[in-house]
């Protein structure tokens, strides 16, 4: 009995982290939102969300987890900001240091400015355990659109983040 529970549970974990791997979450163009959400931490997330702010599918972004040490300004040339469209339309969060408190700092971006649609943008391995996240933090009348910066991920930070997915759902399954 014991054999085949384990022999259950090994196969489920297999075809899991097959689906995890295989089916990463993708681009989405087009569709309008509120505001766009980046979780900083890869290449090429800053840029898609300054994209979907530049293409008019969202009216605000927020950057959220940029280091303490980087400035507005500093950001704006980094990223050819006009400094029109820094000061109306992007908020750099400087409160997160993990997905966690990503999702944290965006409920409070979300309900200051109170939109009811977001874009979030992360990297396609990272996004299942962000939207997590953010559906754990957020009212259920927002709706979260993904985003997916396409990435070419190593076994190693696929194994590593469906572990960390895997963690965050059992522990929301234990309230916690």
């Amino acid at each position: 009995m014991f054999r085949r529970i384990a022999s259950l549970i090994l196969l489920a974990w297999i075809l899991g982290f097959l689906w995890f791997a295989i089916a990463l979450p993708r681009p989405h163009d087009g569709g309008r939102t509120d505001g766009v959400i980046v979780l900083t931490g890869g290449p090429g997330r800053v840029a898609r969300g300054l994209e979907a702010l530049d293409k008019g599918w969202a009216g605000k972004l927020l950057v959220s987890g940029v280091d303490r040490e980087v400035r507005p300004r500093e950001f704006e040339v980094e990223y050819k900001i006009p400094e029109a469209t820094m000061r109306c339309c992007v908020t750099l969060g400087f409160e997160s240091v993990d997905t966690r408190s990503n999702a944290r700092e965006a409920a409070q971006w979300i309900a200051r400015n109170r939109f009811r649609s977001v874009r979030l943008v992360t990297t396609d391995w990272h996004m299942r355990r962000a939207e997590l996240e953010m559906e754990q933090m957020l009212p259920g009348n927002v709706t979260v659109i993904r985003d997916a910066v396409r990435s070419q991920p190593s076994f190693r930070i696929l194994f590593l983040e469906y572990h960390k997915l895997l963690a965050r759902a059992v522990a929301r399954l234990g309230g916690g």
